[in-house]
């Protein structure tokens, strides 16, 4: 990168990128896939998605990932295949079958009986216990790590909200358990919910509720707040097949995500500092006097509900997060260099 591209003090672009997640790679491959692009280490991701769950993933880099924290917090809509007939120990397809049979024969399940139970169950406020294959942590370990060692994991219930939940489509599927054929019912469906919401655990429990068991087979993430995975600025990398060999000289192979373009293109993409603060929280416009102020750590005369990112008015610069402070005033938790280059600007000035 130029001198330029780096911004004052050496610091580097800042932005929000929303990738396009592939299936098979983990959300760590997709943050060092844009490390390796853009050349800096300061980048981060906001909401883990599984290696078989593809979608939005929100990844910011330089100052643009202390926004991360707010989106995390943001609804996310999934759409989701869930199959009811069986269980699995992980109440989604990499699991291994849980081979009891099912109460109630998938074949007595109907459209209206799914729906009614979206109803009755699944809206608004509800309590959920998350899946014990996890990463949530119990007395220091995660509880998928505890999970695997045939260890019990009670995770406590947590409270979830549900804004939308549709049934698209429901058809007949099969799959072998020990062998043997077992008659299923796949439910395609769209759910948006609260963070901290697990939709593995959404289809175990309407199998549960319904008596025939069930899991997921498969999930996208479509939008994350204002963020939304079809937008053309979107970036989609590739899973390809890497291998390597360990310290013991045994030979692995794993998929890795890979992004195929040069840094101002990648840029180019990415969404400049204050568009991207705009879209996940609420802004006030300041003047040049109280960014001056700010960056001396010191309070500003407004009054504020909550945290909100002060933007200076003509030049759209982000100064810095403002908390509420006592006698009307806001004081800075988070300040940014002065005249930190957005993204864009950025990505134009190495081409």
């Amino acid at each position: 990168m130029s001198s330029r591209t780096k911004g004052p003090a050496g610091t580097g672009p800042s932005g929000l990128l929303v990738v396009d997640k592939p299936l098979g790679v983990t959300s760590h491959d997709v943050v060092a896939a844009v490390r390796a692009v853009l050349g800096i280490r300061r980048v981060g991701h906001a909401g883990t998605l599984d290696p078989l769950a593809t979608g939005a993933l929100i990844v910011g880099f330089g100052h643009a990932t202390r926004l991360l924290n707010a989106i995390v917090d943001h609804m996310k809509t999934y759409e989701a295949t869930i199959r009811l007939g069986v269980g699995t120990v992980t109440d989604d397809a990499e699991g291994a079958f849980i081979a009891e049979p099912a109460r109630v024969d998938c074949a007595a399940i109907t459209e209206q009986m799914v729906a009614d139970t979206i109803r009755q169950r699944f809206l608004g406020e509800i309590s959920q216990i998350p899946s014990s294959y996890s990463a949530i942590k119990v007395d220091g370990r995660r509880a998928y790590d505890l999970a695997r060692q045939g260890r019990a994991v009670e995770l406590e219930a947590r409270s979830i909200t549900i804004s939308r939940y549709d049934l698209l489509a429901m058809r007949p599927s099969e799959v072998a358990v020990d062998g043997a054929p077992r008659t299923c019912v796949d439910l395609d469906v769209i759910v948006c919910c609260s963070a901290g919401t697990y939709i593995r655990a959404l289809a175990r429990d309407m199998g549960e509720i319904l008596g025939t068991g069930g899991y997921l087979t498969r999930l996208r993430r479509t939008t994350v707040g204002a963020f939304d995975v079809t937008t053309d600025c979107a970036v989609r990398p590739e899973a390809r097949e890497h291998r390597f060999t360990d310290r013991e000289g045994v030979e692995h192979t794993r998929n890795k995500a890979i992004l195929d373009m040069d840094a101002p293109t990648l840029l180019a993409h990415a969404l400049p500092m204050a568009e991207a603060a705009r879209r996940t929280m609420d802004t006030v416009a300041i003047d040049e006097g109280q960014a001056r102020e700010l960056r001396f750590g010191r309070r500003i005369d407004m009054a504020i509900d909550g945290e909100c990112a002060a933007i200076v008015t003509g030049s759209d610069e982000v100064v810095a997060l403002l908390r509420p402070a006592p006698h009307g005033q806001a004081k800075p938790a988070v300040v940014f260099p002065a005249e930190e280059r957005t993204a864009r600007v950025d990505a134009a000035d190495t081409r």
